[in-house]
């Protein structure tokens, strides 16, 4: 079966998200909208040195950012590797912080189905709440679309209640073509979300990728009624960058996208930043890196 790709208009996109890029968000708007990216924020690690120690201090960081400015809220979830996420649960029980999880072989999805689904399961059972799970870019860059929509939709099955972002890793498919159309198959597989990068990869959100991933989801609403969500992972470092992504969703899906039920940025540094930028519109000048804790 031959595959038949949409068509994306690579200038059109790329000169819409530059111009949407210009933007110019100063004082109390400011204000507002790095508070509403922390809320937005999954706070991430995902390193081989990660320990239980480590999950608890970040989980701390994530009920309570900065003790010194309380109007900062929450992050909406903490993410790690399903070996962590009972620890990540324990600590945030009660917080109305979510714990999402890795899973399916993450970060590369190169094993099988039937370690995928048992990873999945064993994260949920762990306590996770969301898993994100990567799809399977070797079956998608052979063309092989009921193999990535199969595997989606039997770990959506398996996730029961829990919240499933599916990873595209947008650096991986070669054109803006590819991204739409893996996030639309990942859409009508069941994903909740649908996710831009692990973070692994050289790239991940551009703003040309959220673009097209948001319009994929304008799209698909449209069509179906089924909402989903957008997670931009991969990239996003500076408060710049995230206040970028804000406006992107807004100008594309609208006011009622920009809550942490339909919006996530997953990220490990760029809360610091947000906080220092937030700092400066205080106190007109930029604190230091240092004046927040690292985890």
């Amino acid at each position: 079966m031959i595959r038949r790709l949409p068509h994306v208009d690579r200038v059109g996109i790329e000169e819409r998200a530059a111009m949407l890029g210009k933007r110019s968000i100063k004082t109390t708007a400011k204000q507002q909208g790095i508070r509403l990216a922390v809320s937005m924020l999954d706070l991430t690690t995902l390193e081989g040195a990660d320990t239980p120690g480590k999950v608890r201090q970040l989980c701390a960081k994530a009920v309570c950012p900065a003790p010194t400015m309380p109007e900062i809220p929450s992050v909406a979830a903490i993410c790690v590797y399903p070996a962590l996420a009972g620890v990540a649960r324990g600590a945030l029980q009660g917080t109305g912080v979510r714990t999402a999880s890795v899973a399916t072989g993450f970060p590369s999805g190169q094993v099988g189905l039937d370690v995928k689904l048992r990873e999945t399961e064993d994260a949920i059972a762990a306590g996770a709440e969301e898993i994100d799970m990567v799809i399977s870019r070797e079956a998608f860059l052979a063309g092989d679309d009921a193999r990535v929509q199969e595997e989606i939709v039997r770990v959506k099955e398996a996730c029961g209640d829990a919240h499933l972002k599916v990873i595209v890793e947008t650096a991986e498919l070669g054109s803006y073509d590819h991204v739409r159309h893996a996030s639309m198959i990942s859409m009508e597989a069941g994903a909740d979300f649908v996710k831009t990068s692990t973070g692994k990869a050289a790239t991940g959100a551009t703003p040309g990728v959220c673009l097209v991933m948001l319009e994929a989801i304008r799209d698909y609403a449209e069509r179906t009624g089924r909402i989903v969500g957008f997670k931009a992972a991969g990239g996003v470092s500076t408060s710049k960058a995230a206040l970028h992504r804000l406006v992107l969703v807004k100008e594309t899906l609208g006011d009622e996208w920009l809550t942490a039920d339909r919006f996530r940025i997953g990220a490990s540094s760029v809360l610091n930043d947000l906080l220092m930028q937030y700092a400066k519109t205080e106190t007109g000048r930029y604190g230091r890196s240092e004046d927040f804790s690292k985890e």
